[in-house]
């Protein structure tokens, strides 16, 4: 009988050991987590940095093989959606949060979300080759986008919900709204397209679109369009958006791009941040003519004989 139970005992031992091993095993166990160089993540992109988060998401898998970002380009509210719906963990736009959404996160989710500058970023005007306005100083340009510009401009946005759109009525318009004629053109591209097309219309585009010239898409779109100078306030010069301007803040349309994370590990989306960071990283940023935050860089006059 003591035999009887002893070998029980051990079956019953064996049992619960196998059972724990399927269990750990099947569909309800935790998943591999990411590493910083490997695995799978889902991130959500201002559609505004589209072409530069595209080459640096081709670096980095290069560098690291085993890892895969795929990324989804939309309106910055969008982007900012799927962080709170925990649809992705990481994006790429051109605001922080705010405090309010600080608190949500530390006091609903119990984490504190992880985020940087990496760039200063800047809005380009684009207007038809055939416009002759491709000088504009900044009373001038609050006109044109609050509708009370001697000439009746239409003006294209990439979406209703971009960071352009948020930007212009926050920082030139000061709450006040847009024309009624202002239309949105669904993407960068096509806002492009719709320039191209319309003498009269003034698109608002970010200055990656149209400033890495090793890419052909958009050289093609730099040589469709006539980008306009600008002319700060405090300023006597009109410049375009060039890196110089754009870090010295003599071109007036300036804005932070920057990323946020919200991942409780150290998985992929903190080697992709760290990447972004990083000398490789920020050097792909400045080819696309945003300012790189992360790099110092000296400017120094030089003589030309």
């Amino acid at each position: 009988m003591k035999m009887f139970k002893t070998s029980l005992f051990n079956r019953i031992l064996v049992g619960l050991a196998i059972a724990t091993t399927v269990t750990a095993c099947g569909p309800s166990s935790n998943k591999q987590l990411d590493t910083t160089t490997s695995g799978t993540i889902h991130i959500s992109v201002d559609e505004t940095y589209q072409p530069l988060i595209e080459a640096e998401i081709k670096v980095f898998e290069s560098i690291y093989p085993k890892a895969k970002i795929i990324a989804e380009y939309k309106p910055e509210v969008d982007c900012f959606k799927d962080l709170f719906e925990d649809s992705t963990r990481m994006v790429i736009v051109t605001r922080d949060l705010n405090e309010e959404e600080k608190k949500y996160f530390k006091d609903e989710l119990k984490i504190t979300p992880r985020s940087l500058t990496l760039a200063t970023d800047a809005l380009a005007l684009i207007i038809n080759h055939d416009n002759p306005d491709s000088s504009l100083t900044m009373d001038q340009v609050r006109a044109i986008m609050n509708g009370t510009y001697d000439k009746d401009y239409q003006l294209v946005f990439d979406n209703p919900n971009s960071s352009t759109v948020r930007y212009i009525k926050d920082s030139i318009n000061m709450g006040k709204p847009l024309p009624s004629s202002t239309m949105a053109a669904k993407t960068n591209p096509e806002v492009v397209d719709y320039v191209t097309k319309n003498k009269n219309a003034i698109g608002v585009i970010g200055v990656n679109w149209i400033s890495d010239t090793r890419d052909v898409n958009v050289v093609e779109f730099a040589n469709q369009v006539t980008v306009c100078s600008l002319r700060a306030d405090d300023n006597v010069d009109f410049v375009k958006p060039y890196q110089v301007y754009i870090a010295t803040k003599s071109y007036p349309l300036t804005r932070a791009m920057n990323y946020v994370l919200k991942e409780p590990h150290q998985g992929l989306g903190h080697g992709f941040t760290n990447f972004l960071a990083s000398e490789e990283g920020q050097k792909l940023i400045g080819r696309f003519k945003l300012f790189p935050a992360r790099l110092n860089i000296v400017f120094r006059d030089a003589n030309l004989k």
